[in-house]
């Protein structure tokens, strides 16, 4: 008799899956708890959601029934005007983790080496391992920085092709200082900094507009955190411009949809309303930061992203995520090394920040 696994390449038979977050009907079934009552700061989602002209010109949009443009001309256009690059530069996709898979696909050979630095973003070593990349891990320092001298010595030792690094980093919410972007881009490497959480932070750090002055530097952002989209799935990277061409050949022709293209436009010509839930969510960020430093078993760490990560004392972090989960709260919690004392709250809306500090002390 044939095995049933046979069929599969090995790698994939041996590869872990990512840990999503569960969707909201199911928890809610979970939980016996109606939707509504629910409490979600467990995927550093918008709580405000898309702007209201985003939801009516989906409801009105005529056009679902077409082919997107493979291209998806009309973001880019706005995007390059936006940051000022060159549209040639600019590639989009259903989400900043097609275009993380993308790069790989474009640039690594099974058995190249990537680096990682974890704790942060898990779709690195996932597609690390989908794309047959040897992981070289450097992990962060008890603060969550860089062991800057440990990927320096990775680099010599080992060779490898890619770097990836949030900035903001996740889970932690802490940023790169300049001098050490300007000694990882000048490895020789491809540097690939994912800012998916730059809009909740000081945006004069970002690197976005290195790119034109280096040719292995990818700077990737998302929708789904400052616009509210992540249900539509739309992200977009800027990249070196020999990089463009053999994206567009490896990506899927129609990867973004026409709503999410649509919601991206509108979102980028109603940018100053936009503005406004940003500013409402760092003001929350302070507030919850502040709030749970009085929370004497629970240590927040300052964070430049929508989310605070905690260290948690005298109590299972896993069993606060589940009493706070039997309240209707949810937040995240990660059985991992170096993080399995710790949790990570994304921000909300002042009314469900009140609600879980309430319930953190009625648990204290």
């Amino acid at each position: 008799m044939t095995n049933k696994l046979s069929y599969f390449r090995p790698h994939i038979q041996d590869m872990q899956p990512y840990e999503p977050i569960l969707p909201f009907d199911v928890l809610s079934s979970e939980l016996g708890i109606p939707p509504e009552r629910l409490i979600k700061l467990d995927a550093n989602e918008n709580p405000y959601g898309p702007l209201p002209e985003v939801k009516a010109a989906l409801a009105i949009s005529d056009a679902l029934h077409i082919y997107p443009d493979p291209e998806s001309r009309r973001i880019r256009k706005i995007l390059a005007e936006h940051h000022q690059v060159r549209e040639s530069s600019i590639v989009v996709g259903a989400g900043a983790d097609e275009l993380i898979d993308l790069i790989m696909r474009i640039v690594i050979e099974p058995g190249d080496r990537v680096i990682n630095c974890p704790p942060t973003f898990g779709m690195y070593a996932f597609d690390s391992a989908l794309n047959q990349a040897e992981l070289i891990t450097i992990s962060r320092q008890a603060d969550f920085s860089l062991d800057l001298p440990g990927i320096i010595q990775a680099v010599e030792e080992n060779k490898p092709r890619l770097l990836f690094l949030a900035n903001p980093n996740n889970p932690d919410g802490g940023m790169i200082s300049n001098r050490e972007f300007r000694q990882l881009v000048n490895l020789p490497l491809l540097l690939v900094m994912d800012e998916a959480y730059i809009h909740f932070s000081d945006r004069e750090r970002s690197v976005l507009k290195e790119v034109e002055s280096y040719n292995n530097l990818i700077v990737l952002r998302t929708f789904s955190k400052w616009a509210g989209l992540a249900g539509l799935r739309i992200g977009y990277g800027v990249f070196p411009e020999e990089f463009v061409p053999m994206l567009m050949r490896a990506k899927q022709p129609y990867n973004v949809s026409v709503a999410a293209e649509q919601a991206a436009v509108i979102t980028m010509q109603n940018l100053a309303k936009a503005e406004k839930n940003i500013a409402k969510i760092i003001k929350h960020r302070g507030q919850l930061y502040e709030a749970l430093t009085q929370v004497t078993w629970l240590r927040p760490y300052p964070s430049q992203a929508n989310f605070i990560l905690c260290q948690v004392e005298g109590i299972s972090a896993f069993e606060l995520k589940q009493r706070l989960r039997k309240q209707g709260i949810l937040i995240r919690y990660f059985d991992k090394p170096g993080l399995s004392d710790h949790i990570r709250i994304s921000i909300g809306t002042q009314e469900q920040i009140e609600k879980l500090i309430n319930a953190l002390k009625g648990i204290g």
